[in-house]
């Protein structure tokens, strides 16, 4: 690649990060060095409408305070087609799922090797690059269709992108319901790019990665002196996404007050900042996706009808992989090819037993838990393909976990998933933080999940307790 890569480099180890740019500069690349995860991401938030100002962020975070889920949020908001590298002294195989499946690129394990550094940067500049390409034809090419939001087969699917595609340009309030790792969000991206709002930002928040005060301040921003610590206004996610879409994910993690606050903003088109008097009107489109049952979370008092109302003028229902099973095989195709070019690995391939294993397991996890298998498998594996001891023990195992039926009943998708959270919690001996990363799900959402699984089996042990005689 003979064009200079632009890379903003982050590390607050300034002996490591100069190395590390002396490496780069003398290969020829421009290079912006910052002292640490937050200076790094209020400097692209006061140059947020340059959206290709880097192709490549290499980030340090291990003697930082910010949290790499945080990072790549954030910088996913700020640069849209620019590729994350982390760099970090211990890597685990869990940690480099859960980043890459949250958006990174890749990662590199100290000491970082001159020739890992050169190959890993220039294919993610790559990858930058094919991405601005790709964002440039469809503004030139206006009225085009975008490519469907993942690989499929399957008639519901294909059905529901078409219902998709029709209802994008009417500029309605959507909510997406389906099971946890169905790809709501990339349902959500497809119509935005459908939509007449394609060429304006495409922001996403997962409602229960926050408690109450900090969901508040991601969505509507804070004013100067708003309260210890604030140096400088800061815009929310709402204004971040003027003129485009803001994609509210597990929207009933949202607390009541928390529920009050969003109606109005979506009532008056408007917003005030914390700490600021003077409202701010903003023009946003809002989908929201949940994988409970909305309508129960209304009768039951957990979701306010007249949001309810508010968000739900079309329901897209996205179908468990348990339901389109035919789909298996094309989407093991696309993972392995996805991964092993990120990865840079030869394997492409799978093992006809691996392929059988996943094709009759039930896939609690739905596509993400596929994702996750074929992404671990490929960073375990050694040989040519993909084999079946490169995939997690209980999928090697003969007689793996089913959670079809129990007392001879079908499960409800309710029972299932409390079934599955228990299950992966057991095998891991009740470490939370390494279920949450398997499961694809936040800390405090796994938290809130496991409360109403005991709160439930707490009633249903009263409702069979003997009556009193």
């Amino acid at each position: 690649m003979d064009e200079p890569i632009r890379i903003l480099l982050v590390d607050r180890d300034k002996v490591a990060s100069r190395n590390l740019e002396h490496v780069l500069v003398r290969d020829g690349h421009e290079v912006t060095r910052l002292s640490g995860g937050q200076v790094a991401l209020q400097y692209l938030e006061e140059r947020v409408g340059d959206p290709c100002l880097f192709e490549v962020i290499l980030a340090d975070l291990e003697l930082d305070s910010v949290d790499e889920g945080y990072f790549i949020l954030h910088c996913r908001k700020f640069q849209p087609v620019t590729e994350l590298i982390f760099i970090a002294d211990k890597i685990s195989v869990p940690s480099v799922v859960d980043a890459i499946r949250q958006g990174a690129f890749h990662y590199l394990g100290k000491p970082v090797r001159p020739v890992d550094l050169r190959q890993t940067v220039q294919r993610a500049a790559e990858q930058s690059r094919h991405k601005q390409l790709q964002q440039g034809i469809r503004q030139k090419l206006a009225g085009q269709e975008p490519q469907l939001p993942m690989t499929t087969r399957n008639p519901k699917m294909l059905a529901l992108f078409e219902q998709a595609r029709r209802v994008a340009p009417l500029d309605l309030p959507i909510l997406i319901t389906g099971e946890t790792g169905t790809g709501k969000e990339l349902l959500a991206r497809y119509i935005h790019d459908c939509s007449n709002r394609s060429r304006k930002p495409f922001v996403a928040v997962n409602c229960g990665a926050f408690n109450e005060e900090l969901l508040t301040n991601e969505l509507f921003g804070h004013g100067r002196e708003a309260f210890t610590g604030a140096t400088r206004d800061h815009k929310g996610l709402v204004e971040s996404a003027h003129g485009g879409t803001l994609f509210l994910d597990e929207i009933t993690e949202m607390s009541l007050a928390m529920q009050v606050k969003l109606l109005r903003v979506i009532q008056e088109k408007e917003l005030r900042r914390l700490g600021m008097t003077n409202p701010v009107n903003v023009d946003v489109r809002f989908l929201a996706a949940s994988n409970r049952q909305m309508q129960r979370e209304v009768e039951e008092g957990r979701f306010r009808r007249d949001l309810y109302y508010r968000i739900n003028v079309i329901d897209l229902k996205l179908p468990p992989l348990s339901e389109r099973q035919d789909d298996i095989p094309v989407l093991v195709e696309y993972f392995l090819n996805k991964f092993a070019e990120r990865l840079n690995k030869p394997v492409g391939s799978i093992a006809l037993s691996a392929l059988e294993r996943l094709s009759q397991h039930s896939f609690p996890g739905n596509v993400r838990e596929l994702e996750n298998i074929l992404l671990r498998a490929l960073v375990l594996a050694n040989g040519p393909e993909v084999t079946l001891t490169d995939f997690p023990d209980y999928l090697q195992e003969e007689s793996h976990p089913i959670f079809k039926r129990m007392d001879n009943r079908l499960l409800s998708l309710e029972e299932m998933e409390a079934t599955y959270i228990l299950w992966v919690c057991e095998q891991l001996n009740g470490n939370q933080t390494m279920a949450a990363k398997i499961l694809g799900l936040d800390r405090v959402s796994l938290w809130r999940r496991m409360k109403k699984i005991q709160t439930n089996a707490s009633h249903s042990a009263a409702d069979n307790s003997p009556e009193p005689t």
